[in-house]
């Protein structure tokens, strides 16, 4: 059984032509998309980028935002988009036309979803790609394996819709505690973790950067629901209140000394 109704927002991250924004945008309405975020423009860039032909619609009610996690933080699934090449990725790369597939038991009817592209230069930073629970890949020559940003677009878009897991009505408000938690509600757990880790002396200098990438994606791929994150949030609660319990201690045994 595929899946089916999932709500994709299409986030574009630091784009650097208006005229791939507009051709992006162009593409989501020929395939019955709606949603854009735009992740840090250039300023030029997002006011040129402000028309396109036969999805106006679009280009209006695009959201431009400065990072990431609020692009993507009402999502519950995030698909990053790669060629793959020259890096180290960690996980296996899924062809565009198997994601449906992959999506079969891990995206309920009706969720929301968030679809990446890089900027047209370098792509998605490996910052960017610890926030996804999956990367795709158009299968392209390896002579010239990156595509134009809006013929990305309209690739994956075409896939998705062609495959039916594409909604054209907004998700349901109603939220249980079974269902999967959001990027918001992961990315608020993800920071109480490294504070943690940080007062405990987990986390060194060198190797702090890494180590928060890696710590992401396993967050990620646990495929938390609400109510996990509660209960995580309950046990974090308490080890933050003896962390500082026992710095209160510490402080009062030096200004005793």
């Amino acid at each position: 059984m595929r899946p089916t109704g999932l709500s994709w927002r299409v986030v574009l991250v630091r784009p650097r032509n208006p005229l791939n924004i507009g051709a992006a945008a162009r593409a989501m309405a020929n395939f019955g998309f709606q949603d854009l975020v735009v992740v840090a423009p250039h300023p030029p860039v997002w006011q040129e980028a402000r028309s396109a032909v036969g999805a106006e619609h679009i280009i209006r009610a695009a959201q431009a935002v400065a990072g990431l996690p609020d692009a993507i933080g009402a999502a519950t699934l995030v698909v990053g988009t790669t060629a793959g090449s020259r890096r180290n990725l960690d996980r296996e790369l899924i062809p565009i036309a198997g994601l449906p597939a992959w999506l079969q038991d891990r995206a309920p009817a009706r969720s929301r979803a968030a679809l990446l592209f890089g900027s047209e230069k370098t792509g998605l930073s490996n910052e960017a790609l610890s926030y996804c629970h999956a990367l795709v890949r158009i299968p392209t020559s390896p002579d010239c394996p990156s595509m134009n940003l809006g013929q990305a677009v309209a690739v994956c878009c075409y896939e998705l819709a062609r495959a039916g897991v594409v909604s054209t009505r907004p998700p349901r408000a109603r939220v249980f505690l079974s269902e999967p938690a959001n990027l918001h509600s992961l990315e608020h757990l993800f920071e109480r973790i490294v504070g943690v880790l940080d007062r405990a002396g987990y986390t060194q200098p060198k190797t702090r950067q890494a180590t928060l990438i890696k710590l992401r994606r396993v967050l990620l791929d646990l495929g938390l629901t609400n109510n996990d994150v509660r209960i995580l949030g309950g046990i974090l609660a308490q080890i933050e209140w003896k962390l500082g319990t026992r710095e209160s201690e510490v402080r009062t045994l030096n200004d005793e000394s």
